[in-house]
């Protein structure tokens, strides 16, 4: 599943919660990134998008409320943080992340993809 991480506007972080399919963490942004609602919708590439956070495996308890933390760092950066998941289980990526993988993909299958 794919939990995207977006600023709210005053200083509030909303989380958006999908299931996706893939082997690995990046096949399941690229399966958000072109299914239905993804790029072409504009779901994905929301201004204000700050990450996508891909989970192994579905939970309803992520679905209803990720543990999910996000800080800034000191240089601006963000730290995302999952409570409770193990490395193998989560993968972030970054908005810079999620365009350079969407720019790949059209560059592969075309803009329409």
């Amino acid at each position: 599943m794919a939990v995207l991480v977006a600023d709210g506007g005053g200083g509030q972080i909303s989380f958006n919660t999908q299931s996706v399919r893939g082997d690995d963490a990046t096949e399941a942004l690229a399966d958000l990134l072109m299914g239905p609602g993804g790029a072409n919708g504009a779901t994905v590439l929301l201004p204000g998008l700050l990450a996508v956070v891909v989970r192994r495996g579905i939970d309803v308890m992520w679905m209803a409320q990720p543990p999910i933390e996000v800080s800034t760092a000191g240089d601006g950066e963000l730290n995302i943080a999952v409570a409770g998941a193990q490395p193998d289980e989560v993968t972030a990526f970054s908005a810079t992340d999620v365009q350079s993988l969407l720019t790949r993909i059209h560059a592969q299958y075309g803009a329409g993809a």
